[in-house]
């Protein structure tokens, strides 16, 4: 006898099945030891070796309940000549959860001569392989954390060739990498013989495709080394319908779009984000004006449809962040982190704007209109609820005042919205119709009293209202964007400007330009202060660009590369309002920055202020300790200027020189050099 291989039902004590050669061994015909039963090998084992035997079974079996272990056992077995014979025996266990084996599949070799038991071996693998290619499940052997054996259906599963597979690869190289730790924890567990839990992975295939799957190992020896044997599921399809589930859960079964439940669960995390980083959520909610005309006159099955069509057009007017919900009927709900009241008014107005082209819907052209209300947090509530219901009243009052409209919930609020969408309106009209000035203010050398350098201060001539202050439109136009066109036109002029200076033969000064967080962080603006110098033929060393310490250290490090490449084009660069910022000082040092401006704020009450005093004096020190040149804004006395000199500020700029002027009031100054400086 070589080897025989059997599999045994524990629960019915019957062999379901069991190779031929184990018949010579109890003097038996095969069908006679099918028929025999499991006790068969207890009447020839040793009473010592049988006792043996159920103990290790018993043992493993409740060491690990609901799971497949391997494990090996050794017993002498009684032939019918009475000749003794010793047996390896290596079964699979598959255990119960209440830890009683269920059956036991293996191979018996007789092991009384090595040779004989080598050459069993071999047989008894491929006929492992075998059974195991049979399997429905991936079947795999890891030792020194590369796969050793691995089934056809776990091959077919990650699409290789078992001689790409085999000795090759490890777990590593079949999962995503974001779980390559989580793995790698598994298998060094299992190594250390620890009984493991399933666990679930994104499995990689070779062609990159990914699918999920579960994971149970158990740990074993081969050749007296540690290594695990384990199987591997495919649940593509659970995950399928399991999202098929949550999707019939979550979404509007019409529209497809999320429903009150989605809604509330999302809306919970916006909400947090928004407590977190202190920042604004808008709601709008949005109903179809007589929409109930459309369900009693074309009934309800155009109704459905227009709703789809409705939804799908809403669709394309909101960020990928943003949530659109149905909460049924003609109602839907936005709802929008991150987003100012402006920023609402303007989604709203687009909304209506999309509604207003008629809809063909089954052969009808049909034109419905919106009516919104917005809700703001946490301005008008700091729930879901509140904002829901006050958002609703706000859309109720949208439908008083005559409908297709939209309403904000605070009546406040529409009056400073109005503004601003005015604003708006005007700003891009102004950009079109050339309504844009520059004015100028000197920056004066302290120690001689020449203007070194004038700062370009942009004026808006409305055609209705006169000229208008940057403070009234420059945030209008950062809300909207129109602050990088607007920019860009400072940007060439001022350039343009300080060339016809030049070209007239006046002194060449450095002209100074303000540069908005928007502008500065914009694609490309590197490029843009390139090809504003071009276009005027003014050199980079004549151009400097101011910059506020919110600007450069709002992500630090991205913005240290764009102003070391202005810094590598000669471009000189400024710290404006400084000491109102949060400048760290392990980054100033590494800015490429030439000037550190004063903020107004510390001038202005210089005289009489010891702490204003003792923080201009700080920043002039500090300046010069890192090599700096240090400019005061808003000097308007000679006592504020005297201060200064003796703190030895080395500019300054203010109404005492010169309020900002037209370039050609600037022409004069600049002849007109130096300023008197009492020493």
């Amino acid at each position: 006898m070589e080897h025989v291989v059997y599999h045994l039902n524990l629960v019915s004590g019957r062999y379901e099945f069991v190779s031929a050669a184990a018949a010579p061994i109890f003097g038996l015909s095969h069908q006679n030891l099918n028929d025999a039963g499991g006790d068969v090998f207890a009447r020839h084992m040793l009473p010592d070796d049988f006792q043996m035997v159920r103990s290790h079974i018993a043992d493993i079996a409740q060491a690990h309940p609901g799971q497949r272990v391997a494990t090996t056992v050794e017993y002498r077995l009684s032939e019918p000549d009475g000749k003794l014979r010793h047996y390896h025996d290596s079964m699979l266990l598959d255990v119960g959860m209440d830890g009683y084996a269920l059956s036991a599949t293996g191979v018996a070799v007789d092991v009384s001569k090595r040779n004989e038991a080598e050459l069993a071996l071999k047989e008894l693998d491929a006929q492992f392989r075998a059974t195991m290619d049979a399997a429905q499940v991936g079947i795999f052997v890891l030792q020194n954390a590369k796969f050793r054996f691995a089934n056809k259906f776990l091959l077919n599963a990650f699409g290789y060739a078992a001689d790409e597979f085999i000795g090759l690869l490890g777990p590593l190289d079949t999962v995503v990498p974001e779980q390559h730790a989580m793995v790698a924890e598994q298998v060094r567990r299992r190594a250390a013989g620890e009984p493991g839990s399933p666990y679930e992975i994104k499995a990689v295939r070779k062609d990159g495709s990914v699918f999920p799957a579960r994971i149970v190992g158990t740990p074993t020896t081969i050749n007296g080394q540690p290594a695990s044997v384990g199987t591997l599921i495919d649940i593509s399809e659970q995950r399928a319908a399991e999202s098929k589930i949550r999707e019939l859960a979550d979404f509007d079964a019409l529209t497809g779009l999320p429903n009150r439940r989605l809604l509330r669960d999302r809306f919970a995390q916006m909400l947090a984000i928004a407590e977190r980083e202190k920042t604004e959520l808008a709601l709008i909610f949005l109903d179809l004006d007589h929409f109930k005309r459309v369900n009693d006159s074309l009934g309800h099955s155009i109704g459905d449809d227009l709703l789809c069509a409705v939804a799908e057009r809403l669709t394309t007017a909101i960020r990928k962040i943003d949530t659109l919900a149905r909460l049924g009927g003609d109602e839907f709900i936005l709802a929008m982190p991150g987003i100012p009241a402006s920023a609402a008014a303007e989604v709203a107005r687009r909304l209506l704007e999309i509604c207003a082209t008629p809809f063909m819907v089954a052969g009808h052209d049909l034109t419905v209109t919106p009516s919104l209300g917005i809700s703001l947090y946490p301005r008008d509530g700091k729930d879901l609820e509140a904002l829901l219901r006050n958002a609703d009243t706000a859309m109720y009052k949208a439908k008083e005042l005559g409908r297709n409209a939209f309403q904000f919930y605070s009546s406040d609020m529409n009056d400073a919205t109005l503004e601003h969408l005015l604003m708006e309106s005007s700003l891009r009209q102004g950009l079109n119709n050339d309504e844009f000035i520059l004015h100028y203010q000197p920056l004066v050398c302290l120690k001689s009293g020449r203007i070194i350098g004038v700062e370009a201060l942009i004026r808006w001539i409305h055609q209705d209202l006169g000229m208008i202050m940057p403070d009234r439109f420059i945030q209008v136009a950062e809300d909207t964007g129109l602050i990088n066109p607007l920019g860009d036109w400072v940007l060439c002029e001022a350039c343009r400007q300080s060339m016809v200076w030049q070209s007239a033969g006046l002194p060449a000064v450095t002209m100074a330009v303000n540069v908005a967080p928007v502008q500065f962080r914009q694609a490309g603006f590197v490029e843009q202060v390139a090809g504003a110098l071009a276009a005027s033929g003014l050199e980079a060393r004549y151009l400097e660009l101011e910059l506020t310490e919110r600007t450069v250290m709002h992500d630090a490090e991205i913005n240290l590369g764009t102003l070391s490449a202005l810094n590598r084009m000669g471009v000189d660069l400024s710290l404006d309002d400084f000491g109102t910022g949060y400048s760290s000082l392990a980054y100033l040092k590494r800015f490429p920055v030439g000037k550190l401006k004063i903020d107004r704020s510390f001038v202005r009450d210089l005289e009489v202020d010891q702490d204003d005093q003792a923080i201009a004096s700080t920043i002039v020190l500090m300046g010069h300790n890192l090599r700096l040149n240090v400019l005061a804004e808003g000097v308007e006395s000679a006592s504020q200027l005297e201060l200064l000199r003796k703190m030895g500020c080395d500019m300054a700029q203010g109404y005492y020189f010169s309020r900002p002027v037209p370039a050609e009031q600037m022409a004069e100054l600049l002849r007109e050099q130096p300023f008197m400086i009492k020493e």
